[in-house]
């Protein structure tokens, strides 16, 4: 095993000779998601032992594995778990989906929900609401085909001279971002106002009430997308270097690009029927992830325990911020990402003028 530094990241390659395998183990990196699972869990924990009977740590991680008293057990198995299992799992959908579309453009601000993904899912949901078409597809079929059919339009309106490259995708995803969101617009307007109050409550991104319902699918797809999108990081890294070097590794460009392109619209989507559309989350978990990794690139797995992170974390917040009251997960990301917006787009110009 040889030590090999390049820049600030230290990189250590190995070969076996039996196996015949060789790689490369990236030590920060490895510790950077160490201590973020770590920290999801302690705010996974945290989260579950506040409410009008609060909990300690140590009772809330005995009523995990099954240990303690039944009043316990019953309020953070049966009452509390299921929305943070479904803050969880969003989180971890959002952050991954953010660093394959990332990476895939190689452009910072090309996440989901600047591009018209979790738009277009926002916009068949509440059609189903106000049309009435939610209590027979249900919001996770419903997201997924408004998600599907928006990346879908957006990849053929991007596509030109045989492909279609990082750039032309986020011109064209922020002109059907914008699309779909005067769509949403229109829909909420003509909507009875019980389906306006229950679409606008759903368009902010929330966790409120959510339980086994939402959890089930999205865990399933998860069990699915996730490791998918893990093996495409590994692919997708040359197309950081050019479609021309990247063909010329031996890297298939388009469809690596259109199976990054399904991978990502599947977590997503399936994360946006469950919660909403929580803002910001897919665009700021994989640039927190990359510079605490200090990689070239926003590592899969980290994002997706910084998405974890920045989901719990703002629901935490937004449950203890206006005591006796409840807000909405997505008004406190969308808060906090905004910032994270401007300096992406201050430090891109910069990048891209000279300063």
């Amino acid at each position: 095993m040889t030590l090999q530094t390049s820049g600030r990241t230290s990189v250590r390659s190995f070969r076996l000779a039996v196996p015949p395998v060789s790689g490369i183990v990236r030590p920060r990196l490895i510790a950077v998601s160490a201590v973020l699972a770590v920290a999801v869990f302690l705010v996974f924990c945290w989260g579950l032992s506040i409410g009008d009977y609060p909990i300690s740590l140590p009772d809330v991680v005995k009523a995990l594995f099954g240990q303690g008293d039944p009043g316990t057990l019953l309020v953070v198995r049966d009452f509390r778990l299921p929305r943070a299992v479904v803050g969880l799992l969003v989180g971890i959908a959002f952050g991954a989906s953010g660093a394959l579309f990332q990476t895939m453009t190689r452009n910072p601000l090309a996440s989901p929900d600047m591009i018209g993904i979790t738009e277009g899912a926002g916009t068949a949901v509440v059609a189903g609401i106000v049309w009435g078409w939610g209590g027979a597809l249900g919001s996770q079929t419903l997201g997924l085909i408004g998600a599907l059919a928006t990346a879908l339009i957006v990849y053929l309106l991007a596509w030109r001279g045989g492909g279609v490259t990082g750039y032309r995708i986020i011109l064209v995803g922020i002109g059907v971002s914008w699309i779909c969101s005067s769509a949403t617009d229109f829909l909420v307007a003509r909507g009875q106002r019980f389906q306006a109050q229950a679409a606008l409550g759903w368009l902010v991104g929330n966790l409120n009430g959510r339980g086994w319902d939402q959890a089930g699918p999205l865990a399933v797809a998860l069990a699915v997308l996730l490791p998918t999108a893990l093996v495409l990081g590994r692919l997708i890294r040359t197309l950081q270097l050019g479609d021309e070097v990247a063909a010329g590794l031996g890297t298939r460009v388009q469809p690596v690009r259109f199976a990054v392109l399904l991978t990502g619209v599947g977590l997503i989507a399936f994360g946006t029927a469950a919660a909403g559309p929580i803002a910001f989350v897919a665009l700021a978990a994989p640039q927190i992830a990359q510079r605490l990794a200090r990689t070239a690139w926003p590592p899969t797995l980290a994002s997706a325990l910084a998405g974890a992170l920045v989901v719990l974390g703002g629901d935490l917040i937004a449950r203890e911020i206006v005591p006796g009251t409840e807000l909405p997960v997505g008004v406190v990301t969308g808060v906090l990402g905004a910032p994270v917006l401007l300096w992406l787009l201050i430090r891109t110009n910069r990048a891209d003028t000279g300063g």
